[in-house]
């Protein structure tokens, strides 16, 4: 499933294309994805303009001028791409409709915008701006990891006394948002905490630490267009690149990259998913 820094890509490949335009034409073309969409949402969406577009954790929120704000979450296999772009960053011609073009955006600038999803794990749902933060879905999550409302004080006492793997407390959203599997197993690589480790047993220098560390991450992660493993696309339909430089994620059996290190890779199961690291110089 597309993390933070695959969604924050996708946020900015659409900027372009759709800030301060107007959807002239959007189509829905099933009832439905992961829930059923809005009651008529293609005609709620054509004829209102995009006054910009935010991220929030793992969903894409555009504000509209109608006073509502359309979320879209990617789910496992969803993808956002742009074609016939005036500015000249995406390919032109528009192309030939695919079976799982579930919504398409035609805007008033000539871009189309298609959401493509063949498992159909995603979903979208129409909010009320002025309090769109209400939402069930948003309503729970805790502080971006890239803002200011992510510091050393928040991890440190989300932290405190947890009895949970040091994994499962990043991976939990009300904690930081945003986190998914692949990201954390880097932070901690870095970090050189174990996944195994219990959260309030760590000290609260290390916990400290781990503010910049997850900062870090996601940023080289986003500046490589993020993690292409299976289905993830930019909006442009380019593949990220981070995963060619992953040090933990995927690496089970393979050599330790930290210098001076000879530990392996290793993989374990926490709460069904999967976690590398290595044993050697991650305690």
């Amino acid at each position: 499933m597309p993390e933070l820094p695959e969604v924050e890509t996708v946020r900015r490949g659409l900027a372009p294309a759709m800030e301060g335009a107007v959807i002239a034409r959007a189509a829905v073309n099933r009832p439905d994805l992961r829930w059923p969409f809005p009651d008529r949402m293609a005609e709620r969406l054509t004829g209102a303009r995009v006054n910009g577009l935010r991220r929030r954790s793992k969903y894409i929120l555009a504000d509209l001028d109608t006073g509502e704000t359309l979320l879209v979450h990617l789910g496992m296999s969803g993808r956002m791409t742009v074609s016939g772009d005036p500015l000249g960053q995406f390919v032109h011609d528009h192309p030939q409709a695919q079976k799982h073009d579930h919504v398409v955006l035609d805007m008033d600038n000539g871009a189309r915008i298609t959401f493509n999803d063949p498992r159909r794990f995603g979903a979208m749902d129409l909010l009320q701006t002025a309090t769109a933060e209400q939402h069930k879905l948003l309503s729970v999550l805790g502080p971006e990891p890239l803002g200011n409302d992510f510091h050393e004080d928040h991890l440190i006492a989300a932290f405190k006394g947890r009895n949970t793997p040091v994994k499962s407390a990043l991976l939990d959203q009300g904690i930081i948002a945003g986190l998914g599997n692949i990201y954390v197993c880097e932070a901690l690589f870095r970090a050189g905490i174990s996944p195994k480790r219990k959260a309030g047993q760590i000290a609260a220098p290390r916990v400290a630490a781990l503010v910049p560390i997850i900062r870090t991450v996601l940023e080289d992660a986003i500046r490589a267009g993020g993690s292409s493993l299976k289905d993830f696309r930019q909006a442009n339909g380019e593949l990220g690149y981070f995963q060619h430089t992953f040090d933990a994620y995927g690496r089970e059996g393979e050599a330790c990259r930290r210098e001076g290190c000879n530990g392996t890779i290793a993989r374990i199961t926490q709460s069904g998913r999967s976690s590398f690291y290595c044993g050697k110089c991650q305690r």
